[in-house]
């Protein structure tokens, strides 16, 4: 079982490079002891190579170069994880737009072009105020995801996004709730969920004064996994977390999706999971090799 596994780039780990890091490694010890032959690389290295050894690619690489190249090779057939087709579906407005029309819950939204103006947009959309998100990509600096009370400071923001090269941004209403986290393995039991507040788990503290302290809302858990999970099979990641709002009436909103997160709460069990799913992966994929119409 020969498997290359890619890193992160620490510039795509804000606040969580040690994290990111200590779960691959933890997936990586475990899939050696069960006899796997892993080689580490970084995306650079990856980049660089000409031949692939390996029937497995694990990937936790983001940029876009490395994803055209998995890319390429997943439409050769090699099995990559998380997909690097579902990895680009996570970018903010390709998120976005796809679990908008695929119905899952989430926020009334609209894409800008960040040299537009807001103003009718902020009309619409305001709930006490929006948040703007950087369309083309995950948030790497603390502005990529901020908050606006004002039309004002909603253009403001959009200005500052066009200087520093994002044509595109997410326009979202600003909803009124608690904030929950969860993380989940597609094809397992494994998911686990917490209030990131009340364990100073966040990238970014002032989102906190914003959102407010948890009041424990009480939900619907097996509906939270079921929308999760469908969230996750539309934008075709196996290995994912996200965030949700949860409404004082119970209902809930997913306002992020991400490929392979930290797992940081919940390493151990998690890693667990994600070596059982890699190793299922691995089994069905060699099935469908050897008996290609079985």
């Amino acid at each position: 079982m020969k498997i290359l596994v890619i890193t992160r780039k620490n510039t795509y780990s804000p606040n969580h490079i040690g994290n990111d890091a200590a779960i691959l490694n933890a997936v990586c010890d475990k899939l050696t002891l069960l006899g796997a032959d892993i080689e580490i690389c970084s995306e650079d290295d990856f980049l660089k190579m000409t031949v692939l050894r390996q029937e497995l690619i694990v990937s936790m690489g983001r940029s876009m170069l490395l994803l055209e190249r998995l890319q390429a090779l997943e439409d050769a057939g090699v099995r990559v994880i998380n997909s690097a087709f579902g990895v680009a579906n996570c970018f903010r407005k390709n998120m976005t737009l796809a679990l908008l029309q695929a119905g899952v819950p989430y926020p009334r939204s609209k894409v800008l072009q960040t040299t537009e103006l807001v103003d009718d947009t902020f009309a619409a959309l305001q709930n006490g105020g929006v948040w703007l998100k950087r369309g083309d990509f995950h948030a790497i600096h603390k502005e990529d995801v901020s908050f606006a009370a004002s039309a004002k400071e909603a253009q403001q923001i959009l200005q500052e996004y066009a200087l520093r090269g994002i044509t595109e941004a997410v326009v979202s209403e600003h909803l009124h709730g608690d904030l929950l986290k969860f993380y989940a393995v597609r094809g397992t039991d494994f998911f686990y969920w917490f209030y990131p507040y009340e364990f100073n788990h966040h990238k970014y503290t002032a989102y906190e004064a914003i959102n407010g302290k948890p009041v424990h809302y009480p939900f619907d858990l097996n509906a939270l996994k079921h929308v999760a999970h469908e969230a996750a099979r539309v934008l075709q990641v196996e290995i994912y977390g996200g965030d949700v709002i949860i409404g004082p009436n119970g209902d809930f909103h997913l306002i992020d999706l991400n490929d392979w997160p930290s797992f940081a709460p919940c390493r151990a069990e998690a890693a667990t999971a994600i070596t059982a799913h890699l190793l299922q992966s691995i089994n069905q994929h060699t099935q469908q090799t050897l008996f290609p119409h079985a």
